[in-house]
């Protein structure tokens, strides 16, 4: 399969659009960045008060660090690096399985590819625009008008302002996408699994490093960026329906997850206690959005609120950041939106799908399903081979990237 892309030249005919982004996380920071380098006038809308910081590790891999290096970010964040070194597995009673390096499980390239904490990210991303770009944190859009010529937007605030286009990239559940192509539903395929995340006491001094217990269905992970008081736990289990009862009920969340993980062995009563005291949980389902379409009219979607690719293919981050440049690139290179959103989808949906794929892959390593499925992984952590590292490595590089600011 030949990754899409190629050449394109930029067109500064097109700076002066004014641009509403929804969302200050990956995808939103990343594209602010290149629509203002190309002579955009760019506002970002953000709910929470403040970019985010913290937060566990994600991966920048492939098009992605080539996309960061053309930023001018790389050197920052290799210094950002965490530099997981170590996977292990352990079996029901806590037994060693095995140890294998990250990119035996998640097809990476050791040395290049770049693990950071989403909040370094999002602070990366964020610093070289904060006295060129608006930012109005604490706010939200309301409502939407698109008047065929611009579109009105109604804040949370109450505050009212026009734009010639606004791009959602408000994450997985995201408000733009419901306002303008309507409920999630029609969108989100759920991927039969329930995660919670949270932080706990590091009793065990892990450092760079990561355990994971398992038995079919259920996976129990601690995971170590380097030597600290905390650690990120997360809890995950395969349900066949979605709890969709407990999206807004924190206790309900709760008790869900702890019933499914009643042992006594290992550390499962640590880190469900830690789960149920948590003042940082997160819970949510494994779970990608489809759409036919990442536009309509003067509104577009990027990153996950367009194509979630979900933590099992851990390419989430890295797939927003491609799509933001090609986005970016995209409306700089065309007079008219529409034809711009059409290029930008022509050139970014193989690679999304191609990303999206992996996630199938994923959730086998890491919750398989079944005792065959999960006897079958272990013998293979015992005698690694690395199979699905060529498949990942050919997602992650799998598009070419215009040079949109030296073409033509």
């Amino acid at each position: 399969m030949r990754p899409p892309g190629g050449e394109h030249t930029v067109n500064n005919h097109s700076a002066n659009r004014k641009v509403l982004i929804s969302g200050a996380s990956i995808a939103g920071p990343a594209l602010a960045y290149w629509l203002d380098r190309y002579g955009f006038d760019v506002t970002v809308v953000e709910r929470a008060s403040a970019v985010r910081g913290g937060g566990y590790a994600i991966d920048i891999r492939g098009a992605a660090r080539e996309v960061v290096d053309r930023m001018g970010l790389l050197p920052q964040l290799r210094e950002a690096h965490v530099d997981t070194r170590k996977l292990s597995f352990v079996d029901a009673d806590g037994a060693p399985i095995g140890s294998v390096a990250p990119e035996t499980v998640n097809g990476g390239a050791a040395g290049l590819d770049l693990e950071v904490r989403r909040g370094d990210l999002a602070s990366a991303l964020y610093a070289p625009l904060r006295h060129r770009v608006e930012f109005l944190f604490g706010d939200s859009i309301a409502t939407l008008d698109d008047r065929a010529d611009r579109v009105d937007v109604t804040f949370d605030s109450g505050a009212h302002r026009t734009f010639d286009l606004v791009i959602g990239t408000d994450g997985l559940h995201s408000n733009t996408r419901r306002l303008v192509f309507g409920p999630e539903d029609a969108f989100h395929r759920y991927l039969g699994h329930v995660f919670a995340g949270f932080t706990l006491a590091n009793d065990l001094g892990l450092a760079h490093e990561g355990i994971i217990w398992n038995t079919p269905g259920r996976a129990a992970v601690l995971y170590a960026h380097e030597p600290a008081e905390r650690v990120h736990g997360f809890l995950v289990l395969k349900r066949e329906d979605a709890p969709v009862d407990a999206f807004r009920d924190p206790q309900a969340q709760r008790e869900l997850v702890a019933a499914a993980f009643p042992e006594r062995g290992w550390h499962i009563p640590a880190l469900v206690n830690a789960m149920r005291e948590a003042d940082d949980l997160f819970f949510d389902v494994v779970s990608q959005i489809h759409m036919p379409t990442w536009s309509r009219g003067r509104v577009a979607l990027a990153g996950d609120a367009a194509h979630a690719t979900s933590f099992l293919s851990g390419q989430g981050s890295s797939v927003s950041l491609v799509g933001a440049y090609l986005l970016a690139g995209e409306l700089a290179g065309h007079t008219d939106h529409a034809a711009a959103f059409a290029a930008y989808e022509r050139k970014a949906r193989p690679f999304v799908e191609w990303n999206q794929a992996l996630a199938a892959s994923g959730g086998t390593a890491l919750v398989p399903g079944t005792q065959d499925l999960l006897d079958t992984r272990n013998a293979t952590l015992r005698n690694p081979t690395n199979p699905a590292g060529a498949e990942g490595r050919a997602a992650h590089n799998g598009v070419i990237l215009p040079d949109y600011d030296h073409a033509g």
